[in-house]
């Protein structure tokens, strides 16, 4: 899996140059996230259907386990 080059910043981010930059990119089997201010650190990715219930389990909404 390669590096994607679509990044884009989050509209979660807030505006301007705020302290919680988070980018993000798409690639058709694939979406990955980092930070904007250190973009050559860290990378998460996910395959592109565990992506909605891992941001629905940050977001609280997604289905409860035991």
């Amino acid at each position: 899996m390669g590096t994607p080059d679509n990044w884009r910043k989050s509209s979660y981010s807030g505006p301007g140059d705020g302290d919680s930059c988070v980018e993000i990119a798409t690639a058709l089997t694939h979406i990955s996230i980092r930070d904007s201010k250190t973009p050559a650190r860290a990378t998460l990715t996910f395959p592109t259907a565990a992506f909605t219930p891992f941001i629905e389990a940050l977001k609280g909404t997604g289905p409860t386990r035991p």
